[in-house]
């Protein structure tokens, strides 16, 4: 049996960690894995998260299964945190995910079941995994113009050019915040464009949000998602926690279906309890578990917020140091939308050759599609980078 197996694409982030960690050069910088890291290169435990696992230790007195769509109480805080009272709650069916990816995969896996024929359109470029996991499913998919390598910001005309060629029943995958991996992303009133298209030609959004509070704050960064979840009506929101509590190895994340019709809500909350059970059963529940206890505890939501704040303003200044770093060295401001970016990612606009190079002659990892982390970088990092991008002639 074994012996048919064929060998799998390498996922091309991983093979960059992996060869990072391989090359002896002690200045190297790694610029491309998506973990958030504070000025010493860590990623920490928030506050919070650390004063909710030791209430967990204190007062949990089982280890059972929860229900197969997770504890509704964890469910009812990301619903708020999301959605902030924007859709009413029982039009709302939820299920806990291992992760944001859980929820991504759970949605896709929703759209082939309800409409074998949709096809996703899906921005150019987005997160990889985005489109792996499409592929492994067999859905088809759509690419619409979305970032201008010219400009480095959202190429809007062509977005709506492309996303006019959906048909009726087709979803539109779209970045809630901090889009990955360009750092661009629309304004509100390009939102509103899209909702209007969304509407007239009967095409389902589908959010991914996990990047909340990295942007511009955690009310700010959900405005998009709360209006195109009160603007239509159906629409599927896959939510992280990864990023925000920075409990990546713990994999908690939210699937939302959302119905304007509350009638529907039961059968879409069965058929995510049936997802679950067939692809892994019960969620995991130690982060969701964590996550509520900081969601429903006054001192500990203040605590968390003001550090998730902390971090939000510490990549906001790297992004203007790097910026202003090259501004100095180029002699222009052709590098001035770094500080218009939002969230972990940035894109460059480079070509995979020039990106090779800053790997071979700089020791500097960033993904081949020139995206960077600038949570990867700090005050000693940045003017390294900066030789580097100019050396090399970006």
């Amino acid at each position: 049996m074994f012996d048919a197996l064929k060998p799998q694409p390498a996922d091309k982030i991983l093979a960059l960690m992996a060869e990072f960690r391989a090359d002896p050069r002690t200045d190297k910088i790694d610029l491309g894995v998506g973990v958030y890291r504070n000025a010493d290169g860590v990623t920490p435990v928030m506050r919070a998260v650390k004063a909710a696992e030791a209430r967990l230790i204190e007062t949990q007195t089982t280890k059972a299964y929860t229900g197969l769509l997770g504890d509704p109480a964890y469910s009812d805080a990301m619903i708020s945190l999301v959605l902030g009272g924007a859709v009413a709650r029982d039009s709302i069916a939820a299920a806990a995910t291992p992760g944001g990816t859980g929820a991504v995969r759970q949605a896709f896996e929703l759209i082939r079941m309800a409409n074998p024929q949709a096809r996703v359109f899906v921005s150019n470029p987005t997160w990889p995994n985005h489109l792996s996991i499409l592929k492994y499913l067999d859905i088809e998919t759509v690419a619409y113009r979305y970032f201008d390598s010219d400009t480095r910001g959202v190429d809007f005309d062509g977005m709506i050019a492309d996303l006019g060629q959906a048909r009726p029943g087709d979803v539109v995958l779209l970045h809630g915040c901090c889009h990955n991996p360009t750092g661009a992303n629309l304004n509100a009133v390009e939102w509103q464009v899209v909702i209007d298209l969304i509407n007239k030609n009967g095409l389902i959004p589908m959010i991914d949000i996990a990047y909340q509070g990295f942007g511009d704050g955690l009310e700010q960064d959900a405005a998009a998602t709360r209006l195109v979840a009160s603007s239509v009506p159906e629409c599927l929101i896959a939510a992280s926690c990864s990023k925000n509590f920075g409990i990546y190895r713990e994999r908690t994340g939210l699937l939302m279906a959302i119905s304007a019709n509350s009638a529907q809500t039961p059968l879409n909350s069965d058929t995510l309890a049936f997802l679950n059970r067939q692809n892994f059963s019960f969620p995991p529940d130690h982060g969701a578990r964590v996550v509520t206890t900081i969601l429903t505890d006054d001192a500990l939501r203040a605590d968390w917020m003001a550090e998730l704040e902390e971090v939000r303003l510490s990549m906001l200044d790297l992004r203007t140091q790097l910026a202003d770093a090259l501004q100095q060295r180029a002699g222009s401001d052709r590098f001035a939308f770094l500080a218009q970016h939002r969230g972990m990612f940035s894109r460059l606009g480079a070509a995979p050759e020039l990106v090779a190079k800053l790997k071979e002659d700089h020791g500097v990892y960033m993904v081949g599609d020139s995206r960077l982390n600038i949570a990867g970088l700090n005050a000693r990092t940045i003017p390294v980078l900066a030789d580097a991008i100019i050396a090399t002639g970006i």
